[in-house]
């Protein structure tokens, strides 16, 4: 039960509903952990998919319908709402909710321009001293490629400025295959708006690391970080992906390490949005390059990461719905840290045929009720969909996420893929080398 102090704190005095908005991976993890709140009377997810089915009542609201979501959460007395994605977020559907009266997670449009515009959140951390890599903007394909051809440093990064669902970041051996990405993005426009505008990067060594907080703005609760693995194929290699799979905790992050993430990173992110008078309610996600010059900012989200939530929620001890609310409400300083369990928990993404490019739909799944039978171990469902035969089909590149929880890494490695591989679908792919990257040369154990 939750402390009747953190009750009276939060001034619940009935159980609420709580509307999660999205999905995906991220939010049948959030919807499964939300539901075992004694605080929660009834999770909604819109619109869901088979997985969020089986912890939330799913509502056909799209995750971009702002006015149908807003009308959503007043028709059913939503007490909170949990944004998922970045593309509500950005369209300023936290905006609409809390002008309606609605306790809503998530920043505003202003402050999710953070992950809307590669460009603003390169501006602020130069304008503000956050270490980040050195970078050009161009709107212009033949200047972009003038300049490229112009470098002989290489690799270089080439993002897409805008929202492009993890897939706008490509990492370039030389100018000519540079080239061929600015061409792709800003004449073919392959991803659409997102490529309009490009921001070209210095290439980063080291070892990435994510690290998400809760923030109200004024007050930063710092969840435990993670890395993931975004190349498509085993050893990093092949195109880049949303995420193929996820370990916490990290082996070699130190506590002196994540001192620096919170000195040199975090907190001047906190104090640059002050100063900036953007308001921030959510969660602040960063995308960090670890060497032994310390953290360097590759990027900020402005959600929950996909699949880092699902691991981290296994590892969340407390009850997640305070500090939901205490973020929402901007009283977050008024709760104790959360707890959390000291066991490892590996999450491997299992994924359709042909993504991160284009991918088969409407095959079949099997085996998921016997993965979850697996000691330690729950499957988040991403890309499914529950049919009228109750059935569940493949509907995203990204199908579902094995997580499981172990003692160390290699009974949670174990478990993740023993899981995974009791699920079946045609064309179905995975990484099998999900935690068993080295810790990097570079990161020594007295950073």
């Amino acid at each position: 039960m939750v402390p009747s102090a953190l009750t009276r704190s939060l001034k619940i005095h009935t159980r609420m509903k709580v509307l999660v908005v999205g999905g995906g991976g991220r939010e049948h993890a959030l919807a499964w952990k939300i539901a075992q709140s004694d605080l929660v009377d009834e999770v909604l997810c819109a619109p869901g998919n088979a997985g969020t089915a089986r912890v939330a009542r799913n509502v056909s609201v799209s995750a971009t319908d702002v006015p149908g979501l807003v009308a959503l959460a007043r028709e059913e007395g939503v007490g909170l709402v949990v944004v998922g994605p970045e593309d509500p977020l950005c369209a300023g559907l936290a905006d609409r909710l809390r002008a309606a009266g609605i306790d809503t997670f998530g920043p505003g449009a202003s402050g999710a321009r953070l992950e809307g515009s590669k460009q603003f959140t390169k501006e602020i951390c130069d304008r503000h001293r956050i270490p980040t890599g050195g970078w050009r903007r161009f709107d212009r394909a033949g200047m972009a490629k003038s300049y490229l051809q112009s470098l002989d440093t290489w690799p270089q990064v080439v993002k897409a400025d805008g929202l492009a669902a993890g897939k706008g970041v490509f990492v370039c051996t030389d100018a000519t295959e540079a080239c061929t990405v600015v061409d792709m993005l800003m004449e073919e426009r392959s991803l659409g708006a997102a490529g309009s505008t490009i921001v070209v990067e210095e290439f980063l060594e080291g070892q990435e690391l994510s690290v998400m907080v809760l923030t109200d703005g004024e007050t930063l609760l710092v969840m435990e970080p993670a890395v993931d693995h975004k190349q498509a194929h085993d050893g990093d290699k092949g195109p880049n992906t949303g995420g193929m799979g996820v370990v916490t905790p990290v082996p070699w992050v130190t506590r002196r390490l994540m001192r620096q993430v919170e000195q040199r990173v975090l907190i001047p992110m906190l104090h640059a949005l002050q100063i900036e008078e953007i308001p921030f309610r959510g969660v602040l996600y960063a995308g960090l390059m670890i060497s032994d010059a310390g953290p360097r900012v590759l990027e900020f989200n402005v959600r929950f990461g996909d699949p880092e939530t699902q691991v981290v929620m296994r590892r969340f001890a407390s009850d997640i719905v305070p500090y939901l609310l205490g973020t929402a409400r901007g009283t977050l300083g008024e709760l104790e840290p959360a707890e959390w369990l000291r066991d490892t928990v590996v999450g491997v993404v299992g994924a359709a045929e042909g993504y991160p490019g284009e991918y088969r739909r409407g095959d079949e799944i099997s085996g998921l009720d016997q993965a979850d039978e697996v000691e330690g171990a729950v499957v988040f469902q991403a890309g499914t969909k529950l049919m009228a035969d109750r059935e569940v089909t493949t509907n995203g590149g990204r199908v579902l996420c094995a997580t499981a929880i172990g003692s160390d890494l290699e009974q949670a490695r174990t478990r993740a893929y023993e899981s995974l591989d009791r699920i079946r679908w045609d064309g179905k792919f995975c990484r099998r080398d999900i935690g068993l990257r080295a810790a990097p040369r570079s990161v020594g154990s007295d950073l």
